[in-house]
């Protein structure tokens, strides 16, 4: 990539003085013990209230949605709101059951999810039938998925293991190093895209993220082979003891398959788009955003080599107020609490919000948090977190102007500083 240079103005960015971070001290045990051990019981029962919930929620979604098209198309209808006031009307309808069943569906999801981990029952069968049957339903290959999921949770924010949200480098990018002072780098010209284009990229995010990391690996580990995926038994993803249930997700995805066509012939395309398609479309929106803001912010570190352990990797999350009353309620507090499950995945997410609080008065200012509006965060964080350095043991990201909010403390900090002029 070529490079221009601009005359060297005064810049007021110095790196050395930005806040410094220290990693985290304590051991895993350290922790678990600052909290009460009746919060890491699994109880089946309140588990599948919850699922039961969901489930109830689902199906009253679905029935009064098949009341929309005939209501607004009867005459006395159409002649009280007039045929574009129905059709406006109707639309409308319909957007309220997409964005409400969108959220069901997710909070299915989560149900699925918690089963992966072992977190939803202290049966192991419940945890594999109850997950291989939502997450099937919602296209996610269960035992495939949670491989991959268990082995992201092990390494989390480790640059060479992690498998998901691993930020890419100076080098991957083809940035060069500073220059120096009277040389700085155009990082207009790195990085000059449009906020249209930007739209466009974090649209694609949002929509086929999570399919194409099940099929080609996007934002995994570099260092996989080409055409590393979810669903060949033979994945470097997956060891020999392991290909058999890899088949089994992926004959529940191939039922699904089967299922959608033959509903396509039964009820016709258009209206399985509307009841089931555009829902897990808002799914996979919410399940990725969900999760890019979990593991993406420009406060957050990642590690290299000995600096990494696990206790360190699980507090380089975010908490985040997702959605509100709508985030507790429909998504059984996943976004809202998802630092302590980083820490103790088969904790059940009913335990968060108590969990969470003994974790903060252990860990203190080592747990992040943020309450900025999650469509805001999404838009700031994707412009914001671009890349990390190739060198450093305690990494942050670096904008579209190659600077950070956050410098590692003095021991892990190299030194440089920002050659970017205004």
């Amino acid at each position: 990539m070529s490079v221009a240079t601009k005359p060297q103005t005064k810049d007021s960015y110095d790196e050395a003085n930005l806040p410094q971070f220290e990693p985290m001290p304590w051991s895993l045990k350290e922790i678990r013990d600052a909290i009460p051990a009746r919060l890491f019981k699994r109880d089946t029962a309140r588990g599948l209230r919850f699922f039961a919930r969901d489930l109830a929620m689902a199906t009253a979604l679905w029935t009064a949605a098949t009341y929309i098209d005939p209501y607004f198309a009867k005459a006395e209808v159409v002649e009280k709101f007039s045929s574009i006031g129905a059709e406006v009307a109707r639309w409308a309808s319909w957007s309220v059951y997409w964005w409400f069943q969108g959220l069901v569906f997710t909070g299915i999801w989560v149900i699925g999810h918690d089963c992966g981990h072992g977190a939803f029952s202290e049966n192991q069968w419940v945890n594999d039938i109850l997950g291989f049957v939502t997450h099937s339903f919602l296209w996610t290959p269960f035992f495939s998925w949670r491989i991959s999921h268990h082995r992201h949770h092990s390494n989390h924010a480790s640059m060479e293991r992690d498998e998901v949200y691993v930020p890419k480098t100076r080098s991957d990018l083809g940035i060069p190093p500073e220059k120096e002072e009277w040389e700085p780098l155009d990082w207009d010209e790195l990085f000059g895209d449009t906020p249209i284009y930007t739209l466009y990229m974090l649209v694609r995010q949002q929509l086929l993220a999570f399919p194409a990391y099940l099929l080609w690996n996007v934002s995994g580990q570099k260092h996989y082979p080409k055409w590393t995926n979810h669903f060949d038994p033979n994945s470097v993803l997956f060891t020999k003891s392991q290909r058999g249930i890899v088949m089994i997700s992926n004959a529940g995805i191939a039922f699904m398959i089967w299922g959608v066509w033959k509903s396509c012939q039964i009820w016709g395309g258009a209206d399985v788009f509307k009841y089931y398609g555009l829902p897990w479309f808002l799914v996979t929106h919410w399940f990725i955003m969900i999760t890019y803001l979990h593991h993406t912010d420009p406060i957050m570190p990642h590690y290299r080599g000995k600096e990494w352990n696990f206790q360190r990797g699980a507090a380089a999350t975010v908490d985040r107020p997702f959605l509100g009353w709508q985030g507790r309620f429909f998504l059984h507090d996943v976004a809202h609490f998802h630092v302590i499950h980083h820490f103790f995945p088969k904790m059940p997410f009913y335990h968060g919000p108590e969990a969470t609080d003994y974790l903060k008065a252990f860990i203190g200012d080592q747990y992040i948090w943020s309450d900025k509006p999650v469509f805001k965060a999404l838009w700031d964080n994707y412009n914001t977190c671009q890349f990390v350095e190739d060198d450093g043991d305690v990494v942050f990201y670096r904008d579209k102007e190659g600077k950070s909010v956050r410098r590692p403390a003095d021991p892990y900090f190299l030194g440089k500083k920002s050659a970017k002029v205004e």
